[in-house]
């Protein structure tokens, strides 16, 4: 049955779509790439989706033995990195003269898309754990091509890219049946039900960093249902703030006009939602992670000489603790963190002006 839909899905989008033309592989990241993640032979299916990335990864010793995971990620156009991590094993296959099959530890990547010449595009960088993004592992090394080893439902939408299928619509539907994960004999596991979150748009927002009430432009999270059993704190997040311990995350140097920050659910969406606390004033609450970015922009000169931006959890959604993955941008240059709040801390970020205005003395 499940072959039928993903076979009867593929046959409808055809027929609405033109078939594949030499130009989906132009200068773009949607497409296959191969190399290998941490040395280990691997075959990315990668799709762009506004700023955000999903798709597939296979570590593999053969087209007979390979893990899949899930992917899910984002691209900076303006530099052109490229950060994506295995977010779910959904399928695995060992042949009967396979001992081990490859992929047992998901990764991290985070790798700059090139283009050295010659109509080559590569994909160079760095594999880290996926929950530690500082314990690197080994590099990442992927080159785009025109042909896959694992053919699978993304297929459609990476040769269809160009002529229609990178509408968001079709991604998600793609993305729903690729999801799935296969029932895999050696653990004999249920996969288990996976939280639907609503596709949001982008939201950039200035705040002033100086006291300010509850903002009416905050988002308003829609709570979990009650069968998905999210821990949501019952008290005032006021009085979360002022009771739980704050556990420093990151130094980020504060120049420039403004900082910019983009805020994601580093692991699966399960309802996680924040307040953010600058200099122990509330700016925004209610703010629920995704794979879509949350950006907010400070002001510089509205800051002191040292701040701090402190993470709030408002609840630990399905799977404990609330994490978030933060992307700073500072003067053009990056800065991440990996943020992580619980019924007993809050996260937090320091915003520090440099007396020279130098940042090569700022931790990240």
């Amino acid at each position: 049955m499940q072959y039928t839909k993903r076979s009867l899905f593929v046959s409808l989008f055809t027929v609405v779509f033109l078939s594949f033309s030499s130009s989906s592989y132009t200068q773009m990241i949607t497409g296959v790439w191969k190399g290998k993640i941490n040395k280990k032979k691997a075959e990315v299916k990668i799709i762009q989706k506004g700023d955000s990335l999903l798709g597939t990864s296979y570590y593999y010793e053969s087209e007979n033995n390979y893990r899949r995971y899930s992917i899910k990620g984002y691209f900076d156009q303006q530099t052109n990195e490229a950060i994506w991590w295995d977010d779910e094993l959904i399928e695995e296959k060992t042949g009967k003269l396979n001992i081990n099959t490859p992929g047992k530890i998901p990764y991290l990547s985070s790798a700059d898309f090139n283009c050295p010449g010659s109509g080559k595009m590569m994909l160079d960088g760095d594999a880290a754990l996926k929950n530690k993004k500082e314990a690197i592992q080994g590099p990442v090394h992927l080159e785009k091509t025109n042909e896959t080893s694992f053919p699978d439902e993304w297929d459609f939408i990476i040769d269809n890219y160009t002529s229609g299928a990178n509408d968001p619509y079709y991604i998600d539907s793609v993305a729903s049946i690729a999801s799935t994960p296969v029932v895999i004999p050696e653990e004999k596991i249920t996969p288990q039900k996976k939280v639907t979150v609503p596709d949001t748009k982008t939201e950039t927002v200035k705040i002033d960093p100086k006291p300010i009430q509850k903002t009416e432009s905050a988002k308003t999270i829609e709570l979990p249902k009650p069968e998905q059993k999210a821990i949501v704190v019952k008290k005032p997040i006021e009085e979360e703030f002022k009771i739980r311990e704050k556990v420093i995350a990151a130094e980020i140097p504060a120049v420039g006009d403004s900082i910019e920050l983009r805020f994601y659910d580093n692991a699966e969406i399960d309802g996680d939602s924040i307040s953010l606390f600058l200099n122990n004033k509330l700016i925004f609450q209610h703010i629920r992670l995704t794979a879509v970015a949350y950006i907010i922009k400070i002001p510089v000169n509205d800051l002191n000489e040292t701040n701090e931006l402190v993470m709030v959890a408002e609840n630990l959604g399905e799977i404990p603790p609330n994490t978030s993955y933060m992307l700073a941008i500072v003067n053009d240059k990056r800065y991440e963190a990996m943020l992580k709040s619980t019924e007993e801390t809050s996260a937090v970020v320091r915003l520090i002006k440099p007396k020279d205005q130098s940042i090569s003395n700022i931790k990240n």
